[in-house]
């Protein structure tokens, strides 16, 4: 026992002594690694600032076109003093906006409206679209997000499902949230309170919303098609953002040709300034803007190529209409859905093409225009 203890005794020291190599190894592999990591981290730090930064200039460079307040935004003029009316009065009793719905056709400004409203009241504006909310824990995810007076965007809303439907209507009216906890005869519903917000929907199908979603929104706004001395003012603000001349003339050259839609009328702005671009000419004038859009085949009414197509192929084998509208895509090759809703919408608008029981009937409106570009 003695020999026991005296070795347990010299043990500690013996160890100590081998343990203190070890100390002054690790202390220095310590003094090491900082050295190392300040080497590496410059590069891992960059490459996500690099990456951020293109994402940060094309969103400023898009947002750089959307008005900031009703001021600015051109165009919808009774929409907008309804709007004015209601941010004002929300705004004197403290209180979120109520849920307002937005319809009309596609590229009028409604996303662009629900950030210009968000902005006005000083509250945060969630965007999401009616087809990504597929399961109920996408819409409770954003509903319990919501902080109070926020606007939550949802575009499309005509293509929500039912499900994410009726979690709505106690959300819009009574601000609570029922969530079904469990399932069989053990389910329980438990109700999450949320914070007064505002819901604003898009749709270019108001009627295909059902009656107890649409009855839930307090404001109900259509957006009609702009005229084309707004879209004139549109391009030139446009015009000025990029830095860009042009000419009165030109930017009406662009409105006539964008079929009374903000969305068009910007895209072809920016064709025509690729276009100035590439043949270093400035400003931008009612000929160089014919120019280049006749590249793109629009004519001067904003018939494209397409369009030309359905009124021509009507009137050379169908002697005009009437004619159905599977034998018109039949004829052009083109699917019946895109025709009824891509081309037909405006070719109807500007009284080029009649809908009858019988089938569709070209105008003489149609035949002179036709016969001009000829």
């Amino acid at each position: 026992m003695p020999i026991k203890r005296s070795f347990s005794e010299d043990s500690p020291p013996s160890e100590e002594k081998k343990a203190s190599p070890v100390s002054s190894e690790e202390q220095a592999k310590k003094k090491a690694s900082p050295a190392k990591e300040k080497k590496t981290s410059p590069p891992v730090e960059k490459k996500p600032s690099l990456v951020s930064s293109e994402e940060q200039a094309g969103e400023n460079y898009e947002e750089g076109i959307r008005p900031s307040s009703l001021n600015e935004y051109i165009g919808q003029k009774s929409l907008k003093e309804v709007l004015t009316i209601a941010i004002t009065a929300a705004k004197n009793r403290g209180e979120s906006l109520d849920h307002l719905l937005l319809y009309g056709p596609p590229g009028l400004g409604k996303t662009t409206l629900s950030l210009i409203l968000a902005t006005q009241m000083g509250v945060n504006c969630k965007i999401t679209a009616a087809p990504a909310l597929e399961r109920p824990r996408d819409i409770t995810g954003l509903l319990l997000s919501l902080e109070p007076g926020d606007i939550l965007f949802i575009d499309e809303i005509h293509r929500l499902n039912r499900v994410t439907e009726e979690l709505l209507y106690p959300a819009m009216e009574d601000y609570r949230l029922d969530i079904t906890i469990g399932k069989g005869q053990g389910a329980k519903i438990r109700s999450l309170s949320l914070p007064k917000f505002t819901l604003i929907g898009a749709t270019t199908k108001i009627g295909s919303l059902t009656s107890p979603l649409r009855d839930r929104f307090g404001l109900i706004q259509r957006l009609n098609y702009y005229e084309v001395d707004e879209l004139t003012f549109i391009i030139q603000r446009t015009a000025k953002i990029f830095n860009t001349p042009i000419t009165e003339t030109g930017a009406t050259a662009i409105a006539v040709r964008s079929r009374g839609t903000p969305r068009i009328a910007n895209r072809l702005f920016k064709r025509v300034r690729d276009y100035a671009q590439v043949e270093k000419i400035t400003p931008i004038s009612q000929e160089l803007v014919s120019k280049a859009l006749d590249i793109l085949n629009i004519d001067p009414k904003g018939l494209d190529q397409t369009d030309r197509l359905v009124l021509k192929t009507i009137i050379d084998q169908f002697q005009g209409g009437p004619v159905g509208l599977d034998a018109v895509a039949a004829a052009t090759g083109e699917d019946t859905k895109t025709i009824e809703e891509v081309y037909e919408p405006y070719l109807l608008q500007i009284g080029y093409l009649n809908r009858t029981p019988r089938g569709r009937i070209v105008t003489p409106a149609a035949y002179k225009h036709l016969a001009a570009l000829d």
